[in-house]
């Protein structure tokens, strides 16, 4: 019989949610994905694409197109030239990228720091490089970041600190101030970090995204990773990107090679035409994302879930104690799927060790506005 490298992993809570919510016919705002398609001129030019003939292997790094466009958008959006050859690299999906990072600087014995709730991706990726996992708990209600625990969690082990934001499932927003006091904490230790940045577009109310690729000294020893899949609407084509000084960027590429080579050519040739036609398609994304925010919560505002509108990602929590707060939020996500017809993500998924009286649900607005209207309508009927 195999050993189990990963014995306490299982199907994801995405995947379980996703098919309960096929099987039972629910409208799913669990998994994190548009129910709408990507812009017509993007997917036109991969058709283009494919028909010309760019079908083969795209080089190690990314095709150069993509490349520049990516340093180009880097250069607009955060103030940051970047070398397209030494610093950029394309990658088959943004958790791709991510482990990659993972795997070129976790070795046997090292510590990772992350902050609860987490992506479930990053611990398992640490553990297959021989490494463990140390989780920080977010403060609650803002999920901002505990500094005293943080300093606490640091030993001479910690290798790695990874950060998200704007923060996938609670959509809070690390600030400038907040990179400047990781800075100041981590300036004299050889410690790493892995800034999960995925949702940078995907930020409200007139806020702006604070990137490490805009923070001097943080950058010197960050991996900055993104996704054109979140970006552009089309996270089924699993298309991202890493971005890190050019020392870190050699050592990712070797990992890189060895676990997909190269990402999907076609794709990568219809992103950098779309992006050198339409740099204003990043500048747009808020507003259209705070749109479909603004609806759903106000849809919500009679409802019984109680709420803060979310500052980035296109997730909304939803604390549902008014409801039904003798149920867990996992058999609340289960409950609200299969007697209500609305699928969700339960939050405690996300932690190590969940607060006992969470009773936070995660939904998805990145819908049609009538399958947001659906879904308030059947929540309001609760």
């Amino acid at each position: 019989m195999i050993t189990s490298k990963l014995p306490h992993v299982g199907t994801t809570i995405f995947t379980r949610m996703s098919q309960l919510a096929a099987e039972t016919g629910a409208l799913n705002l669990s998994q994190g994905f548009p129910d709408f398609d990507g812009p017509q001129a993007l997917r036109d030019a991969v058709a283009r694409h494919i028909a010309a003939g760019h079908n083969q292997y795209a080089p190690l790094a990314g095709l150069p197109a993509l490349r520049q466009q990516v340093a180009a958008k880097i250069a607009r959006s955060y103030g940051r030239t970047v070398d397209m050859d030494g610093e950029v690299t394309i990658a088959p999906g943004a958790t791709q990228g991510i482990f990659c990072a993972i795997q070129t600087l976790i070795r046997p014995g090292d510590e990772a720091i992350v902050f609860d709730p987490c992506y479930d991706s990053y611990e398992p990726s640490v553990e297959l490089a021989g490494g463990r996992c140390v989780h920080v708990p977010l403060a609650l209600p803002d999920f901002a970041i505990d500094w005293q625990r943080l300093a606490d969690a640091l030993s001479p082990r910690t290798r790695l600190i990874v950060l998200n934001s704007p923060h996938n499932p609670s959509g809070a927003l690390i600030s400038r101030a907040d990179l400047d006091r990781l800075a100041a904490l981590i300036r004299d230790r050889d410690i790493y970090l892995i800034s999960d940045e995925v949702y940078e577009h995907l930020v409200f109310d007139g806020a702006r995204h604070a990137s490490v690729l805009a923070h001097e000294e943080l950058y010197a020893r960050a991996f900055v990773v993104s996704s054109f899949g979140k970006t552009y609407h089309v996270t089924g084509w699993k298309t991202g990107y890493v971005v890190a000084p050019p020392a870190l960027t050699a050592e990712l590429r070797k990992v890189h090679q060895y676990v997909s080579f190269c990402g999907v050519t076609p794709l990568q040739w219809a992103l950098a035409d779309y992006m050198a036609e339409h740099p204003e398609h990043v500048e747009e994304l808020p507003a259209f994302y705070q749109a479909k925010r603004d609806l759903f919560c106000d849809l919500l505002k009679d409802s019984r879930f109680s709420f803060q509108r979310a500052p980035g990602t296109y997730f909304q929590l939803a604390d549902y104690s008014a409801i039904r707060d003798d149920l867990d939020d996992v058999a609340m996500a289960e409950w609200l799927t299969r007697e209500h017809g609305v699928a969700t993500i339960p939050v405690s998924v996300f932690y190590q060790e969940p607060p006992k009286d969470l009773r936070l649900v995660r939904f998805c607005f990145a819908k049609r506005e009538d399958t947001l209207r659906q879904a308030a309508e059947k929540l309001c009927a609760i």
